[in-house]
């Protein structure tokens, strides 16, 4: 009877589950909590009421198919307080999926409710993942395993927004976002969402969550493996040991400023932006330039416009200024022009570059073809507290998607670089380093990489190998 009735609980539990993922939005991991939880409970009052109203299981049953009740004994509530707990636990998680799934954005306007309150609570960091971005959190289920306390909850930016809910940055990731201690980040863009209007673009989620968080501070590192020299696209004698830090600012500049648009003026259609800095913006990040310095080698090199446009000007000023605070750092400057030929030209004079937030995309983005691939670049966004958000320097390489070809170092690397800036585990972020340079130096490659003599491999094969090396 106990095996007949164990094999149709089981049964009828699969249909549950499956019944209710079809039915539903609901994860699969919450739909089997959810049917388990509710099962448990059940299976519990039943062994209960046998054990209360009778001394054998025939007539314990018939007893509680006919509602007679008993004294409960002292081992009797230790039974009922577990269905307590279970259904508890069953409520917790018809909460917690209710508010993903119903609270959507529009209802949230609507109401003026907040999105997902359980989350709010409940969340110490947000993930939002590519392909690539798996392997990164498989490297945080790893140290999870380990005993790292770290809780992870997956949110919708971008391009997979827009297909969901119809915005970029739908409020309940926002919401997530502002609630957590870290943001871990895929790529957002591709041309299958071009043809839309600029505002509902997957890169003004990206904006958009840079601003709301007032991540105003972008650290992207630019170094060059040892392994690396010949993947480069400059020889090995110019960029061997190569280890540049580049800050920029994140939060102002044109890509911000008011007012900007394009418009008919006298028959013809104009284009315009601002170009907009406050001296209280560039001295916040000037600070932060200044610090990093001072724990590397203490040199900083500003970069600027300042022979053309007075916005730089300013820049240039304010940091001469910030200066005076800092007398153990060589502060140098260098026009954005010079600096993007001499990146090329001997990239290995710079230590750390400050530089606003145009600027400092393009320069960033050149550096990171000095590493051998826009692949192994990982970045950190700061805010004046340290909460962070982590993302490759890549985009979203939709030529590739799915293909298992993309490299997930770049974000690998970005989870050492979140463990070091937002969680100060050190130790941490070195193993994940190491881990990387010992994959590195057994001659295993993506094809972005890839040499002659060396093993190409896909995307999980690289996590694979990280795992194992750590």
């Amino acid at each position: 009877v106990l095996l007949l009735g164990a094999a149709t609980t089981g049964v009828v539990g699969v249909v549950c589950i499956q019944a209710l993922l079809r039915a539903t939005r609901l994860r699969e991991d919450a739909a089997i909590g959810i049917v388990l939880s509710v099962f448990f409970g059940f299976g519990v009052v039943i062994l209960s009421y046998i054990q209360t109203n009778a001394s054998s299981g025939a007539a314990g049953l018939n007893s509680f198919i006919y509602g007679q009740t008993a004294a409960m004994s002292r081992s009797d509530a230790f039974v009922m307080a577990g269905i307590a707990l279970a259904s508890v636990l069953a409520a917790f998680a018809l909460l917690k999926e209710f508010t993903v799934v119903c609270f959507n954005d529009a209802f949230a306007r609507v109401t003026g409710w907040p999105v997902g309150p359980i989350d709010l609570v409940m969340m110490a960091l947000v993930v939002v993942v590519t392909v690539a971005g798996l392997q990164a959190v498989r490297v945080l289920d790893l140290l999870r395993g380990e005993g790292l306390a770290i809780e992870i909850e997956e949110a919708l930016i971008g391009g997979a927004a827009v297909d969901a809910t119809g915005g970029p940055l739908p409020q309940s990731t926002l919401a997530l976002a502002k609630a957590a201690d870290a943001v871990l980040l895929g790529a957002v863009g591709g041309p299958k969402w071009d043809v839309l209007a600029r505002e509902l673009r997957p890169e003004r989620g990206l904006l958009g969550i840079r601003k709301e968080l007032e991540l105003f501070a972008n650290l992207r590192p630019a170094i060059l493996y040892p392994e690396l020299a010949n993947a480069s696209s400059l020889k090995p004698e110019i960029v061997s040991g190569l280890d540049i830090m580049i800050v920029r600012e994140l939060t102002g500049d044109i890509y911000f400023g008011q007012p900007r648009g394009i418009e008919e003026r006298d028959g013809e259609r104009v284009g315009f932006n601002t170009m907009l800095y406050s001296e209280s913006e560039v001295r916040r990040i000037g600070h932060v330039a200044f610090q990093i310095a001072r724990k590397r080698n203490h040199r900083l090199c500003s970069v600027d416009k300042m022979n053309v446009l007075e916005t730089t000007q300013l820049w240039r000023d304010v940091m001469i200024e910030i200066s005076a605070e800092y007398p153990d750092v060589e502060l140098s400057h260098m026009l954005v022009d010079n600096a993007a030929m001499q990146l090329v030209r001997n990239p290995k004079q710079f230590d750390v570059m400050v530089t606003g937030n145009m600027f400092g995309d393009i320069l960033s983005d050149e550096a990171s073809m000095l590493t051998g691939s826009i692949g192994m670049l990982p970045s950190a966004s700061l805010d004046c507290n340290n909460k962070g958000m982590y993302e490759p320097s890549h985009g979203s390489a939709p030529d590739i998607a799915g293909k298992g070809l993309a490299n997930p170092l770049a974000t690998i690397l970005s989870v050492a670089m979140m463990l070091r800036y937002s969680f100060g585990l050190e130790e941490a972020a070195v193993r994940i380093e190491r881990a990387v340079k010992g994959v590195l130096a057994a001659g295993m490659r993506t094809g972005d990489i890839y040499e002659p003599g060396t093993r190409k491999i896909g995307t999980a094969e690289m996590g694979d190998a990280v795992l194992a090396a750590m």
